[in-house]
Parts: structure tokens; sequence; C-alpha cells
């Protein structure tokens, strides 16, 4: 007799277990929203389909995050600038992907740890190659790694992506917020972090700013659409930018596709160079591409 009040007992928890999951997924499906249109968005005179996105003002071509390799871009006709932020020692958002200058430039270090003007005498052209290596065509010419806010002064018209890669949250977001308003860019800038803790930090202090999902956030998604139940999502976040593979597992499926437009989510593929990606993801329909070569992905679009 126990054995068997046992079994009913646990029948009666998963029966009641399983009807309390049900309630509250109709309650999510019922309630939940596509996530709402941001301005950055918004098409543009000359856009192209889909956008060009310059990868950190198109590194292959010229050098990462410079102000010569935005302007080279800008004018080749990408559509997005698309770059990496840290804060320095003495609080100035400067633009370079690593945490270090020692890959980019002829200096050596911690962002963390050094100063605006010490980061200013660094040469920022002075590692990069187009032919690996045989010839360093910038070297010596005066690039200089720029800061976020003559970025926004260059460039007052333009749109921009910008990856938060500093590990100090909250100041961060508040000195990057404090940019974005007082250079008036709120529609033009796109936000993303694969920190959660950089991108809550973000959203609580520039919530008019457009994010796009953490890498957290993409895993939560992908979860949901494997198992069909990505209606019952009310997004945060307005876009994916994700690589078509991550760790073995093939992100960019047509169902991961149709998911996301369901829930209004664009969806822009990093870091794609290859003629033949970049073909199959214009067929895929994608908002924008990430490339290091710019002019092949224009190319293609012409």
């Amino acid at each position: 007799m126990s054995i068997r009040k046992t079994l009913k007992g646990i029948g009666r928890f998963l029966l009641v277990t399983v009807a309390s999951g049900l309630v509250m997924y109709l309650i999510l499906l019922i309630t939940a929203k596509p996530a709402p249109a941001a301005p950055w968005f918004a098409p543009r005179p000359g856009d192209h389909t889909p956008l060009v996105l310059a990868h950190q003002g198109g590194e292959g071509q010229w050098p990462s995050n410079t102000l010569l390799a935005f302007r080279n871009a800008a004018q080749a006709g990408a559509d997005v600038l698309d770059t990496d932020m840290h804060l320095t020692q003495d609080g100035v958002l400067i633009l370079m992907h690593d945490q270090t200058v020692d890959r980019t430039t002829d200096g050596s270090g911690a962002i963390r740890d050094l100063t605006l003007a010490e980061i200013k005498q660094f040469d920022a052209a002075y590692d990069f190659s187009p032919d690996g290596g045989k010839s360093f065509p910038y070297r010596g010419q005066g690039v200089r790694v720029p800061t976020l806010e003559e970025l926004f002064q260059t460039f007052p018209d333009k749109r921009f992506g910008i990856e938060i890669k500093q590990t100090e949250p909250i100041e961060t977001a508040q000195r990057f917020c404090a940019a974005i308003r007082q250079y008036q860019v709120q529609d033009q800038v796109l936000v993303s972090s694969f920190r959660q803790e950089n991108m809550d930090a973000f959203r609580q202090a520039c919530p008019e700013a457009a994010t796009s999902a953490t890498e957290d956030e993409v895993k939560v998604f992908y979860l949901l659409n494997q198992l069909g139940l990505t209606r019952a999502l009310t997004p945060h976040y307005s876009s994916f930018q994700v690589p078509e593979k991550s760790g073995g597992i093939q992100v960019l499926t047509p169902q991961f596709i149709n998911a996301a437009r369901e829930r209004n989510l664009p969806i822009m593929p990093w870091t794609i160079n290859e003629a033949a990606d970049l073909q199959r993801l214009i067929a895929l329909g994608v908002k924008g591409i990430n490339t290091d070569y710019p002019d092949r992905l224009l190319e293609l679009l012409r």
C-alpha cells in the first residue's frame, strides 16, 4: 500500500507540475510581445541590402579601429562603422579590440593601466600589414588610437556598432551613455557585449539606445527555439549579432532565422570575409553582415 500511495503521490506531483508549467507558458504566450522596432534599423537613403558593417573599420584593409580605417570604410560606402571600446586609467573611452595595446601598436601594456596621453603616443598602424608582414604601409604616418568622442565628432551622421569590452560595467556604462547623450546619437548606436553584466549596466544607464543580445541571451533564444517556445519570449534587446557557428553548433539555421523574424529581431552575423560565405548569407536575407573586408561585400552588392 505504501508503494502504491507513493506512486500516486508522485503522479499527482508530476501532473500538477506539468499543468502549472502549461498555464505559465500560456500566460507568457498571451502576454509576449515582439521586440519593438529600433530607430537604428530605420531605412536610410543609400542603405545596402544587407547592411555593410565594417568590422573594426575593415581591419583586413586598414589599421584596426582607427579613424583612418573608419574614414576609408565610410568613403567606400559602408553603412555601419563597427568598433570596440575600452576605458583608460584616467577614465577615457578609447577604441581598441584587445585589452592591451601590444598587438596593434608599437606600445605595450593593459589599456586599464595606461592614461590617454600615454596611449596617444603609440603608433596605431604599426603592426598593420596587408601582405602578411612584407610591408607596413601606414607605419610612421601619425595614425593614433582614437577616442569614442573623436568617432562621434568625425562621423556625426553615421551609424555605429559598438561593443563594450570593459570589465568595469557601471563606470563604463555611465561614461558611454553620457557621450551618447552629449552627441545626440541615441538612434545611431547599436551596443553589444559578450558580458551580461556590461549589458545590464548599460541598459539601466541608457535605456534609449538599442542593444544586441548578449551571449547568454542568444543561448536562451537558441534553446527556446529548439523547443519551439520562442513565441512566449518578450525580448529586451533589438537584434542578434552572432557567428554562423559556435562551438561546433550551427547557430544560423533557417529555423533560428524564422524565429528571430517572428520576434522582430534582425540578424547581423560576424565576421564574414569569404565571397562564398557572403553570398550565402545574402541569400538567407540577413539584415546586415559584419566583415573585415567591406570592399568585398560592397562589390557583391553592386
